[in-house]
């Protein structure tokens, strides 16, 4: 290999010695031979050979990443463009069918501008044939991570590059399916570049993280410590806290107080080597994580996000579910939220449906579920993330339809009845446990601003032992508990 470059700066060979161990690559790939009848694409073929020292678009093979071994398929740009030929489909799918069959994570590395156009239809189906084999690779139980890198275009994209459990991009890359020469000469109109920057799509949740190459190694490290290392023996659970009830009204006050620990608290409480995976000013907070030892794939909420709760945030909840069960992990949801996105805009994303989805995802879910109600629950935003197997909560959280000053503009035609509404309708801790709504509190001080890393690190203990009690269950016996606890829910 030559680290010849094409419009990007990262070759096959140079991504292959930042991601894994030095002399740890072995390489799989056979000999290629072109046997068409089109000599100008053979001279084309031989000069790329002959530029990149390669045999085609992309080599695979497998090697140690941290000492762990795993199966890399990594695109060159210089090599036509990274462009995905029938020989080079061939070549990919043989590799993640040989990672499938030796049970090993597969990382892919694509860069590429799409089909390669000398081979037509023929090479364009070819994205089926990449996709099915990932597709089996995930069914099996095996992470499959991509790194998307610049650029990453039309049917790559638009398959198995964004296929990942996880999916990362190199900063700055374009990413997209139509490449922006193609938008012009096809639309009339340029395509603004930012559209398909990395950053942009990350800031929309279509992919996960943008990640700089230098730092790959570390971040998929730690990912795999979570997607793919057993659960440590998980911590006992502690004594059942029942606190005397507190005033309803009160704990909406106390829940909103500005320092009070949140998702981001409990995520700095839980055991290093956190990967998170959403942009730090959204509402929807996404993250591979372990708790005591006990690996889940956790989704949370940020009520002080400069972002709403929105249809693309809960689109995001039901791929991270997906995930959770295609890798056997729990999922563990943090609701805090004021309420889901209120607007024209939110009822033309489909938010309500969205909702409705999320609900039925996680009630199907074959992975166990587990909910923490940490603050605030208002709304669709909080309903969306509660169908649980079990289902903690703060001593001063809450849950209602909406925020009490909005039952009360309802009901009374003003603000004034807040209090009294809350404390009617039993939307308090003590309340929802009395009602069979939450299955355990977590205590807290009446202030949990004053403690927030003592109350933080309760509520990673009391996830811990929760995760160990609900994986221990065999999933028969957990499918009927949580049928009935959903049929139970709300009395009646």
């Amino acid at each position: 290999m030559t680290g010849l470059s094409g419009e990007g700066e990262l070759t096959a060979d140079r991504m292959i010695e930042l991601l894994l161990d030095q002399g740890s690559f072995s390489c799989w790939d056979q000999p290629v031979e072109y046997d068409g009848d089109e000599p100008s694409y053979g001279a084309t073929l031989a000069r790329a050979r002959a530029r990149t020292g390669l045999d085609e678009a992309v080599t695979t093979g497998r090697g140690l990443l941290a000492g762990r071994p795993v199966a890399v398929v990594v695109s060159e740009f210089g090599f036509l463009g990274g462009s995905i030929g029938v020989a080079t489909a061939e070549r990919i799918t043989r590799a993640v069918e040989r990672a499938t069959a030796e049970r090993l994570p597969l990382l892919a590395l694509p860069v590429s501008g799409g089909t390669r156009m000398q081979e037509g239809t023929a090479a364009f189906l070819c994205m089926v044939r990449i996709s099915a084999a990932v597709l089996a690779h995930q069914e099996a139980g095996l992470p499959y991570l991509t790194y998307l890198r610049n650029p990453t275009m039309g049917g790559v994209f638009a398959s198995w590059g964004t296929l990942g459990h996880l999916v990362l991009a190199e900063p700055g890359a374009r990413l997209g399916f139509l490449g922006p020469r193609a938008h012009q000469e096809l639309r009339g109109v340029e395509l603004p570049a930012e559209v398909q920057l990395a950053e942009t799509l990350a800031g929309r949740g279509l992919i996960d993280a943008v990640v700089p190459p230098g730092q790959l190694a570390e971040v998929v490290g730690r990912a795999l410590a979570v997607l793919a290392d057993p659960a440590e023996p998980a911590p006992a659970a502690g004594p059942a806290h029942t606190p005397a009830p507190a005033d309803a009204w009160e704990s909406v006050g106390l829940s909103r107080l500005p320092g009070r620990p949140g998702t981001d608290a409990v995520l700095a409480a839980a055991d290093p080597g956190v990967v998170e995976l959403a942009a730090p000013d959204r509402a929807l907070v996404r993250a591979l994580v372990r708790f005591g030892g006990q690996p889940a794939v956790l989704v949370g909420q940020r009520p002080g996000s400069a972002h709403p709760f929105t249809a693309a945030d809960l689109r995001a909840v039901r791929r991270t579910a997906g995930i959770a069960e295609q890798l056997g992990l729990p999922l563990v949801t943090l609701v805090d939220t004021t309420g889901a996105e209120l607007s024209a805009q939110a009822e033309l994303d489909g938010l309500a449906v969205e909702i409705a989805r999320c609900l039925s995802a996680l009630v199907a879910l074959r992975t166990p579920v587990l909910s923490v109600l940490l603050g605030q629950g208002s709304g669709g935003g909080a309903l969306a993330l509660l169908p649980a197997d079990l289902v903690l909560a703060a001593e001063h959280g809450w849950l209602a339809p909406l925020p009490p000053e909005g039952a009360s503009a309802i009901m009374h035609r003003d603000g004034a009845h807040a209090a009294e509404l809350a404390r009617s309708q039993g939307i308090g801790a003590t309340d929802l446990l009395a009602a069979g709504l939450v299955d355990r509190i977590l205590p807290e001080r009446p202030d949990a601003a004053e403690e927030p890393d003592a109350f933080a690190d309760r509520v990673a203990g009391a996830i811990a032992a929760a995760l160990g009690e609900l994986t221990d269950r065999p999933i028969e016996q957990r499918t009927a508990d949580r049928r009935t606890r959903n049929r139970r829910l709300g009395g009646g």
